[in-house]
């Protein structure tokens, strides 16, 4: 497509800024194209083999990990990178569920804290085990341990490029 736009004369073959070749675009249609498959066949998954969807399993093993499987909803909204106003939709559902329960906390009740009930915990074990058979399948089986590494390295240092730590830019 984009040698297309580019014979086209709707892209130009050399702009002020620096642009992909053809080739680089292709590597990053075809690596979105798969991330897309992926993502949608493990989502896919969730819900078939656990009937959750991946919202709730992102809410689960996050506050599965957290200290008396408990957080503050703002705690909860930065953790997933949601909006606060998402993650209280999300948590009327879950409660809705059985999944999760809201207690105050703070002076005068103002600090809510959501926390995994017994229903919610048994949701997060079983699921946690279901989705790591499914990502192995669709990814680990198909990598070599060389390949492994080159996806881990890269990750990484895609990651520390965007998300510097120890506050260097």
């Amino acid at each position: 497509m984009i040698r297309q736009l580019m014979s086209a004369g709707m892209i130009p073959a050399m702009a002020e800024t620096r642009t992909l070749e053809p080739d680089e675009w292709e590597l990053w249609d075809t690596w979105m194209r798969a991330q897309r498959l992926l993502t949608r066949e493990l989502d896919r998954g969730l819900q078939r083999d656990s009937g959750i969807s991946k919202a709730e399993f992102s809410v689960l093993v996050t506050l599965w990990q957290a200290p008396g499987r408990e957080m503050r909803v703002g705690e909860l909204s930065e953790s997933l990178d949601w909006e606060k106003s998402r993650v209280s939709h999300q948590l009327t559902r879950m409660e809705n569920r059985g999944f999760v329960e809201r207690t105050e906390s703070g002076s005068g009740g103002r600090r809510t804290r959501i926390g995994l009930t017994a229903k919610g915990r048994h949701a997060a074990q079983s699921a946690v085990l279901v989705h790591a058979g499914n990502i192995r399948h669709h990814f680990f089986d198909s990598l070599t341990p060389e390949q492994a590494a080159a996806i881990r390295a890269w990750s990484e240092q895609t990651i520390d490029r965007i998300e510097p730590r120890d506050g260097a830019a």
